[in-house]
């Protein structure tokens, strides 16, 4: 396959591995998932996430992100858009109350489709979308089909089993967490990353 080795490979590997494994709000969302539902009922989110995201990339690579190049305010409206919703869902894991969500029925994990479409309002997905375009699928200023959908595999693979451990992490901590009031603050302490998150994507460039 044209541009597509064992040394693009092992390196392309390591970009998704690093971009799916390390802390951002997926996996943010995910553990507190984890922790507040437990994983039968994140299994979902899970999905949504794992195809969400090589679905994303995909759009990125064959023309979005040069349309937001070219319209640069939608990328605006968008990136506040995103905020928004990161913000309101920073809420709703801070106001959660471990103790009631069972009896409430209102608390629950984010449905596949909500997650999916979630990856379009997440700057880390952009981040690794752009980036991983940029770095991994171009050649002589042309974008290599061949190597654009050989990385939206390799996001495939490693997303789930990366995910799946922070879930499981969510999960884990839950069951060290003695009562309500140490939930509530494991649950403002995953907030708070997400706040962070959108910190980060309002100052970038």
């Amino acid at each position: 396959m044209p541009g597509v080795d064992v040394a693009w490979l092992l390196s392309a590997a390591g970009f998704a591995l690093a971009m799916s494994a390390t802390p951002g709000p997926n996996n943010t969302m995910l553990a507190a998932s984890g922790a507040n539902f437990g994983m039968a009922r994140s299994v979902p989110h899970i999905l949504g996430v794992t195809v969400g995201f090589p679905v994303m990339f995909l759009g990125v690579a064959l023309g979005l992100g040069g349309a937001f190049n070219a319209y640069p305010a939608a990328y605006g409206v968008l990136r506040w858009v995103g905020a928004a919703y990161l913000l309101w869902l920073a809420w709703r894991i801070a106001t959660a109350r471990p103790g009631a969500k069972a009896a409430s029925g209102r608390a629950r994990p984010l449905h596949f489709l909500e997650a999916a479409l979630f990856q379009w309002a997440n700057p880390k997905a952009w981040l690794a979308a752009v980036s991983g375009v940029a770095a991994y699928a171009t050649e002589s200023g042309r974008i290599s089909s061949a190597q654009v959908l050989v990385l939206a595999g390799l996001f495939l693979l490693v997303t789930l089993p990366c995910i799946t451990m922070w879930t499981s992490l969510g999960a884990g901590t839950a069951r060290l967490l003695r009562n309500d009031r140490q939930m509530r603050a494991f649950n403002i302490g995953m907030a708070a990353l997400l706040v962070a998150s959108v910190a980060g994507m309002l100052v970038e460039e």
